[in-house]
């Protein structure tokens, strides 16, 4: 058989934060032929606004539904509290307040965190991880350049040296070393040297150590990037930025 197109997104499954969307495709296939292979649906994270502060983390809300109902086949009733200490993060696990146990009640709402802290999400009780595409599950990884899902290829490593001498005439001023790309990622410039490094935007405009002046070590915003500016006492300097710029 083969698969038809996919249907649309659905809606978040969450009003804030983050939450999974779900859209689905059919087996195309008459009786004689066999099953498609793959999944016949595809989930990808969606992030809304931020839930309002002192608002109910997602899991502790789902374990909240279950306070003072009756459980174990019992007439005891509890309040619970989310449990991460148990094998499967996507089992809605619970521990009893006050007391040493915890109890399962089911998988948890997909869209939830695999635990605290984590990027991952539960769906269909499996904890997926968000790839660069955004799709759950997909493996999808950026390339060193920072694109997701291009080709073997698509990257250019560039590693440069840049020497000169001092001048004959002894004049003291700026040199050009380099001219960095629209597009540069994961930019390192080097130096050790009784010299600075400077950085001028393609305006002529001056973002570090222009006009004469020292600027102090640390963050600056430079074409679209944020760029680390440091400085060791033995002379040392460097730029760091992700870009891409």
């Amino acid at each position: 058989g083969s698969w038809g197109s996919w249907g649309p997104w659905s809606s978040c499954s969450s009003s804030c934060g983050d939450g999974v969307a779900l859209r689905s495709r059919r087996c195309l296939r008459t009786s004689e032929e066999q099953p498609c292979t793959g999944d016949p649906r595809q989930y990808r994270l969606c992030q809304l606004q931020g839930c309002p502060s002192g608002s109910v983390p997602f899991r502790a809300m789902q374990c909240s539904l279950y306070n003072n109902r009756p459980v174990l086949g019992t007439s005891a009733r509890y309040r619970w509290l989310p449990f991460h200490a148990a094998p499967n993060l996507c089992d809605l696990n619970c521990l009893a307040e006050g007391h040493n146990f915890y109890y399962s009640f089911g998988r948890v709402l997909d869209g939830t965190r695999c635990s605290p802290g984590s990027p991952d999400l539960c769906v269909g009780g499996r904890c997926l991880s968000v790839g660069c595409d955004g799709i759950l599950g997909s493996g999808s990884r950026p390339d060193a350049c920072g694109h997701c899902g291009s080709g073997p290829g698509s990257c250019v490593l560039v590693h440069r040296l840049f020497q000169g001498s001092d001048p004959s005439s002894g004049y003291l001023g700026y040199v050009n070393v380099t001219k960095i790309p629209a597009g540069a990622t994961h930019i390192k410039v080097t130096d050790k040297s009784r010299n600075y490094l400077a950085l001028m935007a393609s305006d002529g405009r001056y973002i570090l150590n222009g006009g004469w002046a020292i600027a102090w070590p640390g963050s600056y915003e430079a074409a679209g990037t944020l760029l680390t500016y440091s400085r060791a006492p033995d002379g040392s300097e460097s730029l760091e930025a992700p870009g891409p710029t």
